[in-house]
């Protein structure tokens, strides 16, 4: 601002105003936080005289950044302003949601982000540099990314896949980024322990929306994890017995992969790749030298462009990488049984902008699979087709169940079809293997084989029946079982292969409001759980969070064992201390059972 014979006075910036109608009053109503794309004002008293209207020349020099405005007020509402969302887990034939609460309007937040920025490696080898480029969101997205995970700095979250968490809090016991960012903020930037690819998505999640980039978490099921680049992924099974053996390079399938796409245009690359981008906070390959990816635009991975910055050959394998199975002999020797091209990239979705719907983003990234089109772009990326489709012989497998839920016995049911025309000596194995969301194998728990003639044109049933007692203790947090069946027909070299992943359903926590909603006044909620296993729960804790209604609480099972199908009560009191729709996200943890969740929508008004 510059004045001529005169001399600049008091600047009132407006703050409590501007900030209530550029929507960020609830951070803050001291300072200006104001929005782009829209007006705002300030009040500017001169000393010596008063300001001579037609006479004097007053000139205010701005610059603004608008490489993210989102152009679409729905849009906003739910990107940049909304602070609770829906993470999805499970399979892609069971898709489940988390409900998850950002809260990046809680007063601290904004100066949590900001110390995010000031403790990332850029900024602490060069601060007056960082500071001067963060107007670009590729640069700071790119910052946030590396800085949510804490494998090469002094990064946010720590990531552990093991399920050994009693040093630290398990990934599924959050429910909210709140606790997890003033936690590392409140230890002097301490690594908080641990998250999973969720945690990841959703603190990176807070930071941005916070930081005015409109950002949305996305789930990919049958997510490729493709560790040299060659956009395929080696599965190996042993000869005798035809359990998984782990590959070498660690190419992993795993069963869902949350990252996150924001928002922004992209004058760093040629015309064409504005709008939304993919990162990824989860530490999964170096980029640069450290654990970030991205961003990179969708636009890039549909049409298979993997040199376009950042890291679109690794993005492009997570949706859309071949799978190559390989039979290991005795000797070592390999035996390629086929490719599956359409067993990666399941299915992409995020919440709804509009609903508590999810929105399917399959086609944003891949055209429809099977399509010339789809395999036009693969081997444009890289690769040429191999091989055929695995099991393009005469027979055929499939695997239906009713959908389990956690602590029950439950049927699966094969059907093998043999389209040939001459009759099949079969000899089939029936597995069952529990492991965790990212692929890895953990234990085998049920195995059968047998042997039978199956005539041309005909289907052979067979049902293999899993129980608790078998697999209960051998479930990892995600509580995921891999079906898989074999088939070699006698006299021949043909094996077909078919693998299911089955998500088992968990219970969930009624969550009930007592008395009426009341601007800092006491609330009340009760919390129903009931145990659905045949066995004692122990140590059962319970969880409650919420944005504008309570930070986190723990609450103690007020019995310390629950028996099977005994229901468990508690009451929770807080004071809401912001008015309009509010979510409450309930938890619930023990010995045996893990991660049952609840919430309850809650509209605060006024008194």
């Amino acid at each position: 601002m510059a004045t001529k014979d005169m001399y600049l006075g008091a600047v009132d910036l407006q703050c409590e105003t501007n900030n209530t109608e550029h929507h960020t009053i609830e951070i803050e109503k001291d300072r200006l936080l104001v929005r782009r794309g829209q007006e705002f004002r300030l009040r500017v008293e001169f000393k010596e005289r008063a300001y001579l209207e037609g006479g004097d020349q007053l000139a205010m020099f701005v610059h603004i950044e608008d490489a993210v405005y989102l152009p679409d007020e729905d849009l906003l509402q739910e990107y940049i302003l909304n602070e609770n969302g829906l993470l999805y887990h499970g399979s892609y034939t069971n898709i489940y949601t988390l409900p998850w609460n950002f809260g990046q309007f809680e007063k601290d937040v904004i100066d949590i982000c900001f110390q995010i920025l000031d403790n990332s490696l850029s900024a602490l080898k060069d601060p007056l540099a960082d500071v001067a480029r963060r107007n670009d969101p590729v640069y700071v997205s790119r910052i946030v990314t590396a800085m949510v995970n804490a494998n090469d700095d002094k990064g946010v979250l720590l990531g552990r896949w093991d399920g050994n968490y009693a040093d630290g809090i398990a990934p599924t016991r959050w429910t909210g980024s709140l606790p997890i960012l003033r936690l590392w903020s409140g230890s002097g930037a301490e690594k908080v322990r641990y998250g999973q690819c969720w945690v990841f998505a959703a603190v990176a999640c807070t930071v941005l929306r916070c930081l005015g980039i409109p950002s949305r978490c996305i789930t990919n099921y049958s997510s490729a994890h493709d560790t040299d680049g060659n956009l395929k992924v080696d599965q190996y099974y042993n000869s005798e017995d035809y359990s998984r053996i782990p590959s070498k390079r660690k190419d992993m399938v795993w069963n869902y992969h949350c990252w996150l796409e924001v928002w922004m245009t992209r004058p760093d690359l040629p015309p064409g790749y504005d709008g939304w981008q993919v990162l990824d906070p989860t530490p999964q390959e170096r980029s640069d030298g450290i654990y970030c990816c991205g961003p990179c635009p969708v636009k890039a991975i549909k049409e298979g462009h993997v040199d376009v910055k950042y890291d679109a050959a690794f993005i492009f394998a997570e949706v859309n990488a071949d799978v190559v199975y390989w039979l290991v002999n005795k000797d070592g020797s390999k035996q390629e049984l086929g490719v599956k091209y359409h067993q990666v990239g399941k299915q992409i979705i995020t919440k709804s902008a509009y609903t508590d719907e999810r929105e399917d983003l399959t086609h944003d990234y891949k055209y429809p699979e099977g399509s010339t089109k789809e395999r036009e772009v693969y081997s444009k990326a890289g690769m040429k087709i191999r091989s055929a489709n695995i099991q393009e012989n005469d027979l055929r497998i499939s695997i239906k169940y009713a959908q389990p839920i956690l602590g029950s016995d439950f049927d699966i049911y094969f059907s093998i079809v043999n389209n040939g025309f001459m009759d099949k000596d079969i000899h089939l194995t029936l597995s069952a293997t529990t492991i965790t969301y990212n692929g890895f194998i953990l234990t085998q728990f049920s195995k059968r084989s047998t042997t039978f003639t199956l005539k041309a044109a005909t289907v052979q049933k067979e049902v293999l029946r899993l129980k608790y007692r078998d697999y209960g203790e051998h479930l990892s947090e995600h509580n995921l079982i891999r079906m898989m069946a074999v088939l070699i027909p006698k006299g021949t070299s043909e094996v077909s292969l078919k693998e299911c992943d089955i998500a088992l359903n968990l219970p969930r926590l009624t969550v009930k409001v007592i008395g009426e909603p009341i601007l800092h006044r006491e609330l009340t909620v009760q919390i129903k759980f009931a145990n659905p296993l045949p066995i004692i729960l122990t140590d059962g804790i319970f969880s409650v969070e919420g944005t504008g209604l309570t930070h986190l609480q723990e609450i103690k099972s007020p019995t310390a064992a629950i028996h099977p199908g005994q229901e468990v009560v508690v009451n929770v009191s807080f004071t809401p201390n912001k008015t309009g729709l509010r979510k409450l996200m309930v938890d619930f943890d023990s010995s045996r059972l893990h991660d049952v969740k609840g919430s309850t929508k809650i509209i605060v008004r006024r008194a």
